[in-house]
């Protein structure tokens, strides 16, 4: 996993002033350190400028980036972050054609079949990928984002140049590019936040290669991007028994876990106790034993929730004691793994809140994200690339959002149908121009009109339909997004394997009976994979990931929106309505955890989250000297 970074404009002639555009890349380059810093690497021709930094997976002495090669008297150059989990079978039919390959790298077999196949290529490419291809000879670059949208990549467009990097931070280095915001940077984070339309980058101006897309900005068409879509879900009828569809599922599943155990350096996986994270550790933990190795596995949770934690509707139970039980299935199995407990406190969890604004660019999850920011750093102590069970539940039906009919009717995004808790603490001069409801209700919209529909399909099955794709472009992003962010911002490699492409496109036609037959959310992933848990974690009411319910934490909230409101100079200050704000502490330091209310984003945000998210809008405005205008 790297970052990548870079320009391209065909009305330049960047060698002429060379040393100053090759300090622009290392300032690319250096934003985004964090990513990785094994090695560095740029790449200037007059048209354009690449740069990179590396986090060393895989061929760890050649693996150095850009990596260039000639075609004909012309150069063909890439940058890449990201893991092809097919290489070898890639690397077989390019070598077949005549290619010589100079290093074990995915890089240099992802640029040999574009010099074979052109843009095509990206349908031969199993994984996780983002990057950017200069081809001289052809004079364009061509910008590229896996299927699933696991790896990012934001770009920009200015007098002429286009500018693009794998976070937004990138772009910024560059002379022509500064943080802006326009009443759409506003209706994003307030009306859909943490969420984000799709190929939009909240600030003006910026945006995102939308998942399954590629870009070609060329000399033949300047100033002008084309925009490509190479992969998109499709809709047809599922005709397999609900035997061979357990089958399948069971196949792709450890398929794509085996898969991406392909590293040169350890794995580990993350436990939580839950169905998804079990059945991906037992299968690498399986993995690694047949090659005489053991599994690190970690999982989090915070200080004293054992005291604090408070069942209710979204979050029934602790993980803890499922992790145990999933330890002990595994030892009985002789799968033995090296598992560590990490545990979060509150001061480290409001400091991180800051942190993860730092990793993002945006305001997110708040302590959702931040708590992730802060296991993800205690993990690198000791692993470099991770397994993950994120995504399973957009795929096969795990959220309440899928079958509790208060929930899937209406024409909302139903993780965040409240309108009035986003908007509670901001002023109504603010907001009343923004027009939150009806920005939020088009976006709805859109992307349901954009629902790869199945002609004759009852109208239950095709409203679920509807759901799935809402949650696999949307929610689904949010959660990777925020994965990429936290572990690429401690040097770690997350990768998800229920996002593997084939999976998706299987499981999306299945008949929503199968998936929640019996009434269990997720029974295709369960009963495919029983054999790998205990019946206590096979059984498991969905729980999402672990959040605190410590008081102090809640103290040191209110204390530190008491001190942005005593600041003349907090630019939050010219959004929210203070008095509003006070009374909101007020009534919210009179409540128990229980009585949070319904949340206001998935199913972990809730009072609690709203004041984080004011204190990370905050910081994210002061960071970047933003402002209403």
């Amino acid at each position: 996993m790297c970052g990548i970074a870079g320009f391209c404009d065909f009305g330049a002639d960047f060698l002429a002033d060379a040393p100053a555009w090759l300090e622009v890349l290392e300032d690319m380059r250096a934003s985004l350190k964090r990513r990785g810093h094994d090695d560095v690497g740029r790449y200037l021709a007059a048209n354009a400028g690449l740069s990179h930094t590396r986090l060393a997976i895989r061929d760890l002495a050649q693996g150095a980036q850009p990596i260039a090669r000639r075609r004909g008297e012309a150069d063909c150059a890439i940058v890449y972050n990201g893991e092809i989990y097919n290489t070898d079978e890639i690397k077989q039919e390019l070598k077949a054609l005549g290619y010589a390959f100079e290093t074990a790298t995915d890089t240099e077999a992802i640029l040999y079949a574009y010099m074979q196949w052109g843009e095509e290529c990206v349908h031969k490419l199993n994984g996780i990928f983002a990057f950017a291809i200069w081809d001289a000879a052809r004079n364009k670059l061509v910008l590229c984002r896996d299927r699933a949208g696991v790896k990012p990549l934001f770009y920009a467009l200015n007098n002429g140049a286009l500018v693009f990097g794998s976070e937004i931070k990138a772009l910024f280095e560059h002379p022509g590019i500064n943080p802006e915001l326009d009443a759409d940077s506003f209706r994003e984070i307030f009306a859909l936040g943490p969420a984000r339309t799709p190929g939009h980058g909240v600030f003006k101006g910026v945006n995102e290669v939308k998942p399954g897309h590629y870009l070609v900005f060329s000399a033949d068409a300047p100033n002008k991007i084309k925009e490509a879509r190479y992969w998109e879900l499709e809709s047809r009828p599922h005709t397999d028994s609900y035997e061979r569809t357990l089958e399948t599922v069971r196949f792709l599943v450890r398929d794509a876990v085996i898969r991406q155990m392909v590293s040169d350096v350890p794995i580990c996986s993350f436990l939580s106790g839950g169905v998804d994270s079990s059945i991906v550790t037992a299968i690498a933990a399986d993995c690694l034993k047949r090659s005489g190795a053991v599994l690190n596995t970690f999982s989090f949770d915070f200080k004293e929730n054992d005291r604090y934690f408070v069942s209710n509707s979204f979050q029934p139970d602790r993980d803890t004691p499922y992790v145990l039980k999933m330890l002990e299935t595994l030892d009985a199995g002789d799968i033995g793994v090296n598992h560590t407990f990490l545990e979060c406190g509150e001061a480290d969890l409001a400091a991180a809140l800051y942190s993860a604004v730092d990793a993002k660019d945006l305001p997110g999850m708040a302590d959702v994200d931040a708590s992730l920011l802060y296991f993800c750093s205690l993990v690198k102590e000791r692993n470099k690339v991770a397994l993950t069970g994120e995504c399973a539940d957009e795929i096969f039906g795990g959220y309440p959002w899928f079958y509790r009919p208060e929930l899937t009717e209406g024409e909302f995004f139903p993780w965040s149908r409240d309108m009035a808790a986003r908007t509670a603490l901001l002023s109504d001069d603010f907001i009343r121009p923004l027009k939150l409801e009806e920005y939020a209700l088009a976006r709805y919209r859109d992307s349901v009109a954009a629902v790869p529909r199945l002609p004759g399909e009852p109208s239950d099955e095709a409203r679920r339909r509807e759901i799935g794709y809402l949650n696999i472009k949307w929610f689904m992003q949010t959660l990777l997004d925020r994965m990429d962010r936290t572990s690429m911002h401690s040097g770690l490699e997350a990768r998800v394997p229920y996002a593997d492409h084939r999976i998706m496109e299987y499981v999306w036609n299945v008949p929503w009976g199968m998936k929640y037959r019996d009434g269990r959310p997720k029974h295709l992933l369960r009963q495919a994979n029983a054999d790998l848990l205990p019946p206590e974690l096979l059984n498991r009411r969905k729980s999402p990931y672990p959040k605190t319910y410590h008081p102090e934490y809640e103290r040191i909230l209110t204390d530190v929106l008491r001190e942005i409101l005593a600041d003349p100079n907090a630019p939050v200050k010219d959004l929210i309505d203070g008095e509003k704000t006070l009374a909101f502490i007020r009534a919210f330091k009179a409540k128990t955890p229980s009585e949070y209310g319904r949340p206001w984003f998935g199913q972990l945000m809730a009072s609690p989250q709203m004041l984080a998210y004011i204190i990370q809008v905050n910081y994210w405005m002061t960071k970047f000297r933003l402002s209403v205008k």
